[in-house]
């Protein structure tokens, strides 16, 4: 049995997961996982199947709260949706003004979450060594793809709303830079969220449903049958969306054939891309990105001893 304060945590962390999913290239999955409710979180949604579906239309919400372990998933999602509305808005404005500093912390923050959740394998054998290096090139290879174009198309939205949750679950898949990669981040996470768009959020909303509940159960059997092996490819997944996350970059602006830059309808030009590179001089922004780096990786070692000791 759980105490209120138990609930508040899981509230919090909930809230982690929100914020990250909202930022390309951070998983909400990679803040469950470091926090110690993934695979909790992944059996709960998993439950929801046809013995669930009998126990609510017949009326016993009591034994169908108990199997689907409502009381955890309404804290966690809770967190999430309070997020999710909450940081959209802060981190637009973030990113418009401080982008070196907020990728920094983020580099840093998923930096030392390839440490805390790799040392979670119990033993590193040959195969667990190979999906660690696919998982790792899977990511990379990922970030380094075209986005689509914007499209506000309704079974569009469906799919996007699918494919997104299910990286958004996976430690080191960001739904976010999925988003990004289907064309629609923008019209999602920023224009829908902020200026409640519902004719783009349900579609979605429903997709992400429909995407969780099968995911789970995939997710939830692969996890049971080969511990290790998933931990390890989901370490490289993690390893490997550094990339993205890399502070110091130059966006790459679409063009057309002949050259010119491509915009959107409000005159905005369309992101394809990043250059990334190392900066030539220590200067104070610099040095402050450094910092703001290492206050991701304490951030996430503060994190696990919580854990830990609560464990």
């Amino acid at each position: 049995m759980r105490k209120f304060i138990d609930y508040v945590s899981l509230f919090f962390k909930g809230m982690g997961m929100g914020a990250a999913n909202v930022i390309p290239g951070v998983s909400g999955g990679t803040i469950a996982l470091i926090t110690g409710i993934f695979e909790e979180l992944i059996d709960s949604i998993k439950s929801f199947d046809l013995t669930a579906v009998k126990l609510f239309f017949t009326g016993k919400f009591r034994q169908f709260a108990s199997h689907v372990n409502l009381s955890f998933l309404i804290a966690v999602f809770l967190g999430i949706g309070v997020s999710i509305l909450s940081v959209a808005k802060l981190f637009e404005f973030l990113f418009a003004n401080y982008p070196v500093y907020i990728w920094s912390y983020f580099f840093g923050l998923i930096l030392a979450s390839v440490y805390f959740v790799g040392r979670t394998i119990k033993k590193w054998s040959v195969p667990v060594i190979i999906v660690f290096i696919i998982g790792t090139a899977m990511a990379v290879v990922i970030t380094v793809l075209n986005p689509a174009a914007e499209n506000e198309d309704f079974i569009y939205l469906i799919i996007c709303g699918i494919v997104a949750v299910c990286s958004m679950i996976l430690p080191g898949l960001s739904g976010s830079f999925v988003l990004i990669l289907l064309g629609n981040y923008e019209l999602v996470m920023i224009k829908a969220v902020t200026g409640f768009r519902i004719d783009i959020l349900l579609p979605v909303i429903f997709g992400a449903a429909v995407g969780l509940i099968v995911f789970s159960h995939f997710l939830s059997w692969v996890l049971k049958k080969y511990r290790d092996e998933t931990i390890s490819i989901l370490t490289g997944f993690i390893l490997g969306s550094l990339a993205v996350l890399w502070p110091w970059k130059n966006p790459v602006i679409k063009t057309d054939e002949l050259g010119n830059f491509i915009t959107k309808a409000n005159g905005e030009y369309i992101i394809q891309g990043y250059e990334r590179f190392i900066p030539d001089r220590l200067d104070l922004t610099v040095i402050t990105a450094v910092l703001i780096m290492f206050a991701g990786i304490i951030t996430i070692w503060l994190i696990e001893r919580s854990v830990s000791v609560k464990e």
